[in-house]
C-alpha cells in the first residue's frame, strides 16, 4: 500500500503540483489573528497582486495615560498621518524629529518569586531557596496538583533529584 500526499492552497483549496511553486505567506498581523504569526501555503498567482494591494501606512505608539502605561499601537495611512502636521510637513517633520532607541530587550517579564505557594515547585534552573523547599514539603500535594492542571511535571519523591532538591529525606 502507498500513500500520497496532496499539497493544497490555503487562499483557494486548489491542488499543488509538486513541481509547482509554492509560496509561504506569514500573517504577522490581522484582526482575527488570537494566538501569533501562522504560515500560509499558496501559488505564485494567487499572491502575484499582493504589492499592488500594498499600503503605504503609518505605525505609531501612543503614549499618554490611557492603557495603565502601555502604549497603544495604531495603523493608519501614510497620508492620514501626514495630514495631522499642520505647521511644518510631515516629511520634514520626520527628518528632524528626535531619534528615539528600540526599547532593549527584557531579558525576561518580571522575576518569579518561588517562595510563593503559585510558583513553588515549578522547574527553574535558579537554586531552590529554603522558603520554596519547605512550601514544597509542607504542602506537596497542592503543589502537585497545581503542576499537573498546569501541565508541568510533578515533584516524584521517588526522583532522588527532586527529594534532595527540596529537602526531603531519602532512602539509602
Amino acid at each position: 500500500m502507498g500513500k500520497k500526499t496532496i499539497h493544497v492552497s490555503d487562499f483557494s483549496g486548489t491542488a499543488i503540483q509538486l513541481d509547482d511553486e509554492v509560496v509561504r505567506v506569514v500573517v504577522l498581523e490581522h484582526p482575527d489573528l488570537v494566538a501569533g504569526p501562522v504560515r500560509l501555503d499558496a501559488t505564485p498567482v494567487e499572491v502575484e497582486g499582493i504589492d499592488d494591494a500594498a499600503l503605504d501606512v503609518a505605525v505609531v505608539e501612543i503614549h499618554d495615560r490611557h492603557g495603565d502605561g502601555e502604549p497603544r499601537r495604531v495603523v493608519l495611512t501614510a497620508s492620514e498621518f501626514d495630514a495631522m502636521a499642520t505647521d511644518v510637513p510631515m516629511t520634514q517633520l520626520l527628518k528632524t524629529a528626535e531619534r528615539v532607541r528600540p526599547p532593549k530587550a527584557r531579558k525576561g517579564a518580571e522575576r518569579v518569586d518561588y517562595g510563593t505557594i503559585e510558583h513553588a515547585g515549578r522547574p527553574h534552573r535558579g537554586r531552590v531557596t529554603e522558603e520554596e523547599a519547605r512550601l514544597v514539603r509542607e504542602r506537596l500535594d497542592e503543589v502537585n496538583k497545581r503542576l499537573a492542571d498546569a501541565g508541568i511535571r510533578q515533584i516524584d519523591l521517588a526522583d532522588p533529584e527532586h527529594a534532595a532538591r527540596y529537602g526531603f529525606p531519602t532512602a539509602l
